[in-house]
């Protein structure tokens, strides 16, 4: 019997301390959990989505050429002994660019000077002797018949050092295309011939390009053709996206050509600009259209597996949380990207501290 009361006693002991250690720990938690701050908001620089005028391009690879270019090939076959340029070089019109081996055709010269010499001088006689003849007619010292044998010589003397002089010049002319010259000034192209290379009509030599006057040659798809007109707005881009210049549409082909189902339109390049050369690929953005639509900064843009993300400042409670947003974007226009879905007018985008950020972060907008 005294042994069952003791087990009772250790028993209510047991059960008392639990309940103490119980009461203690939950106290500890409180304590615990009331002592944890709540999370501070963190501070970031909003801007409100508003509307901008945004354009409706469209980018275009475009070739640069010049209203003056010319690919120079020769008129007369030989071999090349002279090369006066090198490419890149800035020439005059008229300028000796390259010659062709011209001894051959000098000599021709030379041989057929030497046969116009011989027609001069029979030609020279039988006109003194026309002269003497006449003046024996008239005196009555020789016949009719004499006079007219000296005027027939005289007439096919003259008609034979005519045309010999005739074909002298085209000799003489003909030993000038044994040089190459500039047809205008410009600058001069690639140069694929060697000195001592046989060249003949079929051969390119070189260019030469008149670096102003620039048009840029945009081929157009169809499917935009009842869209393309003169006088849309087009810019010039490089390589990078950079901006070059910018100018209109001034020209359509009235047919489309066939090998790219497109039309070409061309825009004048105005004098002066810088970075443009003849033959030179660059982009060309035809701008069909300009609306008002939201515009978010580009700096306010994430991307997650390419994805384009904003943060919003949402409110709740009085409060802001940060809010991650999904969005469709257009073209980037400056620093600027149009927002075709995802956010609304005087919705408050988040452009600060992006990488600290994440979705439900308690934020305090600031400017």
């Amino acid at each position: 019997m005294s042994e069952m009361m003791s087990s009772r006693s250790k028993f209510v002991l047991s059960l008392a301390f639990s309940g103490v250690f119980a009461f203690l720990l939950s106290g500890c938690r409180r304590e615990s959990a009331a002592a944890t701050p709540a999370p501070q908001a963190m501070p970031v620089k909003v801007e409100s989505v508003s509307n901008s005028p945004v354009a409706s391009a469209d980018t275009y690879v475009s070739t640069i050429k010049g209203r003056r270019s010319a690919t120079l090939q020769p008129q007369v076959d030989g071999n090349l002994t002279r090369i006066l340029v090198k490419s890149g070089d800035t020439v005059r019109a008229g300028q000796v660019l390259m010659q062709i081996d011209p001894l051959k055709q000098a000599a021709a010269v030379q041989s057929q000077q030497g046969t116009q010499a011989q027609k001069k001088a029979l030609y020279d006689y039988n006109r003194v002797e026309l002269d003497r003849q006449k003046k024996l007619y008239e005196a009555g010292v020789v016949s009719r018949e004499a006079f007219d044998q000296a005027m027939q010589a005289f007439e096919n003397s003259k008609a034979d050092y005519e045309a010999n002089s005739a074909l002298t010049e085209t000799q003489k002319q003909q030993l000038a295309y044994f040089q190459i010259r500039a047809p205008f000034s410009g600058v001069v192209g690639d140069i694929p011939v060697h000195i001592g290379d046989y060249v003949s009509s079929s051969t390119v030599l070189t260019t030469v390009d008149e670096n102003v006057d620039l048009e840029a040659y945009i081929y157009v798809p169809t499917e935009r053709a009842a869209d393309v007109r003169t006088g849309l707005p087009v810019e010039i881009l490089d390589s990078d996206g950079s901006s070059l210049v910018k100018t209109k549409i001034n020209f359509l082909s009235p047919q489309v050509y066939n090998g790219l189902q497109s039309i070409l339109a061309k825009a004048p390049i105005p004098a002066g600009t810088k970075g443009l050369r003849t033959e030179q690929l660059v982009k060309a953005r035809v701008t069909w259209s300009t609306n008002p639509a939201p515009v978010v900064p580009v700096l306010a843009v994430t991307r997650i597996g390419g994805q384009p993300f904003v943060f919003v400042a949402a409110p709740k409670d009085g409060k802001y949380t940060a809010h991650q947003v999904p969005v469709k974007l257009g073209e980037p226009v400056g620093n600027t990207y149009p927002v075709i879905e995802g956010l609304k007018p005087n919705d408050k985008v988040i452009v600060s501290g992006l990488q600290f950020l994440q979705d439900g972060v308690p934020v305090q907008p600031m400017g």
